[in-house]
């Protein structure tokens, strides 16, 4: 799947389409950020689908998206007054644009994140739009340790292993500190997006695996929380309704997000290998080794200033060697949500799609 290919699309679910219908009443355009994206690629084509208004907003050129009916228009948000113009118009904003990843200095990630969440919420202000949803992250509670079960009340990470979960933390609580009367804000933290148009989890794991770079960390698997891309992009819906509504619950407030099915990471990467017929991965390398590694790699990129990613690094060893998964049940009472495709239904979707 070239990245100008649409994601696999079946039938809506009744959810999916009533959600849409009722946002389809309360909104005349919507402006989307990262269009281009995983994520925003497929909440461009749910809004389509409805028939919604959507101007799409990225760096690259996306056809797909043109011929999907989505006015885009090709800027970054960091630049200030291309997303002013781009947002004129336009009475809800999906702000699904970040700088993702494990390495980077600081400026190439507080520069779109932290920055350009700045732009977007004066835009919002200067143009009168009232309702703003963010793609937050659940890496702004995440400080090296295990997440058994944590909700929103855990804090934000007094340290950060790198400068994507400093910078999300900050842009959220930005985020969350614009909400008012004439800005409802809300923002959400989906953990490992995934599904067929994925282009970084699963070709990544299928990549590694088939030159025998895919390892685990740790002696014992632990438990992670997954979400498949339709579930995510349904939360979302769901989060900007309720935030059409005369007194929102969610209005201000940051939502963890999960398919609600905490699974072994073993398991789940297994289940992305079988979707393309490769051996289960068994090799471990042991976590203190893992953490040393990645902390000898991350002098030795910075002393030679290379910008490409180490393969392992601090944040990656702690992440794979520790748990994650969360309560979502603000989620499932402020917004409604429940996950409507599960793991199993997932990967038969993954699977057929990899095998086009």
């Amino acid at each position: 799947m070239t990245d100008h290919q649409i994601p696999v699309f079946t039938a809506l679910a009744p959810q999916q389409q009533a959600v849409l219908s009722k946002l389809k009443t309360t909104v005349k355009q919507v402006f989307v950020t990262g269009a281009g994206g995983f994520l925003g690629k497929a909440l461009c084509q749910f809004l389509r689908s409805a028939n919604i208004n959507v101007v799409g907003f990225a760096r690259g050129d996306y056809p797909d998206l043109t011929a999907m009916g989505v006015t885009m228009i090709k800027g970054d948000i960091s630049d200030k007054q291309s997303l002013f113009n781009a947002m004129k118009g336009c009475d809800m904003v999906f702000h699904v644009a970040s700088k993702a990843g494990i390495w980077g200095n600081k400026q190439s990630y507080f520069k779109p994140n932290v920055e350009g969440t700045e732009n977007i919420i004066n835009a919002c202000k200067a143009h009168n739009i009232p309702r703003l949803i963010y793609t937050s992250t659940p890496s702004v509670t995440f400080a090296g340790c295990d997440e058994n079960g944590i909700d929103e009340s855990s804090p934000y990470a007094q340290t950060f292993l790198n400068f994507y979960g400093l910078s999300k933390a900050l842009a959220e609580q930005n985020i969350l500190n614009s909400n008012s009367e004439s800005l409802k804000t809300v923002a959400l933290r989906p953990h490992l997006i995934w599904g067929p148009g994925d282009r970084h989890l699963v070709p990544r794991v299928l990549e590694r695996a088939k030159v025998g770079r895919l390892k685990l960390v740790g002696k014992t698997d632990k438990l992670v929380d997954t979400i498949y891309i339709d579930n995510a992009v349904y939360a979302h819906l769901l989060a900007a309704v309720e935030l059409t509504q005369d007194k929102p619950k969610c209005a201000g407030k940051a939502y963890f997000l999960s398919n609600d099915e905490p699974i072994l990471m073993a398991e789940m990467l297994n289940k992305i290998l079988a979707c393309q017929n490769l051996p289960a991965v068994t090799k471990r390398v042991p976590a203190p080794l893992a953490y040393a590694v990645g902390t000898l790699l991350e002098w030795i990129y910075l002393a030679l200033r290379k910008q490409d990613e180490p393969i392992m690094t601090r944040f990656v060893a702690k992440q794979l060697s520790t748990s994650h998964y969360f309560n979502i049940s603000a989620a499932k009472n402020d917004l409604g949500y429940s996950a409507l495709i599960n793991i199993e239904q997932g990967m038969r979707r993954l699977k057929c799609s990899l095998n086009l």
